[in-house]
């Protein structure tokens, strides 16, 4: 079982920025790929980002230019650089990782909010 804790959330002013981690109990080296979904209250669960293990990024439209994902193997964490934080991006951010022949595992959550 991988585990996967998450860290960085809080509170935040429009236009500020934070830094969110995901740390995983395992290797990533050989992951799928490993990113972030968020959920808004009353809203579905949406993807933000993802990276794959050759470093290849994927992102919502909604987050293009304002936040960047990436990894350090050597520490097995995800990262997700948020910039231009707007109060639409007010959510549970939760961390992802895929190994592969569906072992898939979810971080417990982090709260962002960003007040207006």
């Amino acid at each position: 079982q991988v585990q996967l804790v998450e860290s960085g959330g809080g509170l935040v002013q429009t236009g500020g920025s934070l830094r969110l981690s995901c740390a995983a109990s395992e290797s990533i080296f050989s992951i799928r790929d490993m990113g972030w979904y968020r959920q808004a209250p009353g809203k579905q669960r949406e993807l933000v980002a993802t990276i794959t293990s050759l470093g290849s990024t994927n992102y919502a439209d909604s987050v293009k230019g304002r936040f960047t994902i990436s990894k350090d193997n050597a520490k097995n964490t995800v990262y997700l650089e948020m910039n231009s934080l707007k109060p639409e991006d007010t959510a549970v951010y939760w961390c992802h990782v895929d190994y592969g022949a569906q072992n898939t595992y979810w971080g417990q959550g982090t709260q962002v909010t960003v007040s207006s």
